[in-house]
């Protein structure tokens, strides 16, 4: 190759590599600062659920399980199982992985809510029952009812725990706008007792200040009657007392039964409702008519809520085997 072509092939060269270079140079340029990310926003805790209330739906109607306390009882056969032995009781409790020691109950009243009524099935137990129960005020606070608001209140029967909660401790009416509802042989037995036998009969304490506030709202209703029109009627549930009644709560197709004092422990009373229990005041009969109505509600598969089943005690019984057992929901 001639000397003036291999010179001016050197020179095209360099040139060719300092360009190379320098553009080089430009695309490894460090990328441009970006702007520091904005701090993740705050997340809210999560609202507390409440403790005393389990709210649900029975239809269109808004309803809500309300903490009232807690029961228990010895397992000596003098309530529960009466006629069996305590080592019968304890084989049903031990199975279902309670203490056979004692029997646990919960107590739970029912409130409903509907367009124009606000619905409370029974109120607990007031003072009757000491420091473990009579928590309804705060259990209603904690769902945010105001107690003025109750337009209905059905009482399945006139025991302790559950009339207790209709006076405060100054012996005025806890819901002043409150309809009483109770059935007319109910009311009758319980305007029939003194001091003494209601403490005696029922655990209640203030009987003489109760039945004279009850007196100017009572609605004594004839048993199995419709109260609140396509939405509660009372079903007669017999053998617990004299008057003992459950309701029957309906929204379009679906429905709730309260069964008040029908069956007490979710244990004992569904796996062995033909045994006696002592709260029955007629036992032979209050035997009778569990058996026949855990059956039926096993047979139909009706809703229930149980008033002294674990909280918040509703749900259904199901057949298993020879026996039955509680479902909670």
């Amino acid at each position: 190759m001639p000397r003036p072509v291999v010179m001016r092939l050197v020179i095209f060269m360099a040139a060719s590599v300092l360009g190379l270079a320098a553009c080089s140079k430009k695309e490894a340029a460090p990328p441009a600062q970006t702007a520091p990310a904005a701090p993740a926003a705050e997340t809210a805790p999560p609202a507390a659920r409440p403790e005393n209330v389990s709210t649900f739906m029975i239809g269109e109607l808004s309803a809500s399980s309300l903490r009232d306390g807690t029961l228990e009882f010895p397992n000596d056969n003098k309530i529960f199982g009466v006629g069996h032995t305590p080592e019968e009781v304890a084989a049903l409790l031990s199975a279902a992985g309670q203490p056979t020691d004692k029997i646990h109950l919960d107590l739970d009243p029912l409130l409903v809510k509907g367009a124009d009524r606000v619905l409370l099935f029974d109120t607990g137990a007031g003072a009757n029952f000491g420091p473990g129960a009579g928590r309804l005020p705060q259990s209603l606070q904690e769902a945010g009812v105001d107690a003025q608001t109750v337009t209905d209140i059905f009482i399945s029967h006139v025991h302790g725990d559950h009339v207790g909660g209709l006076v405060n401790a100054e012996g005025m009416l806890t819901f002043p706008n409150a309809r009483i509802h109770i059935s007319r042989p109910e009311w009758k037995f319980f305007s029939g007792l003194d001091a003494q036998q209601a403490k005696n009969m029922g655990g209640v304490e203030n009987f003489d200040v109760l039945i004279a506030a009850m007196k100017p709202k009572v609605d004594a209703f004839t048993p199995g009657a419709e109260l609140v029109p396509g939405i509660v009627k009372a079903v007669e549930i017999k053998g617990h007392t004299p008057g003992h009644s459950g309701y029957q709560i309906t929204s379009g197709s679906d429905s709730l039964l309260y069964i008040g004092d029908a069956m007490h422990s979710s244990i004992v009373s569904v796996q062995k409702p033909d045994w006696p229990m002592s709260f029955d005041g007629d036992q032979k009969t209050g035997a009778a008519s569990r058996a026949a109505l855990v059956a039926q509600l096993a047979a139909s598969g009706q809703r229930i809520h149980a008033v002294h089943f674990p909280f918040p005690g509703v749900g259904r019984i199901e057949k298993r085997g020879e026996g039955y057992v509680w479902v909670g929901e």
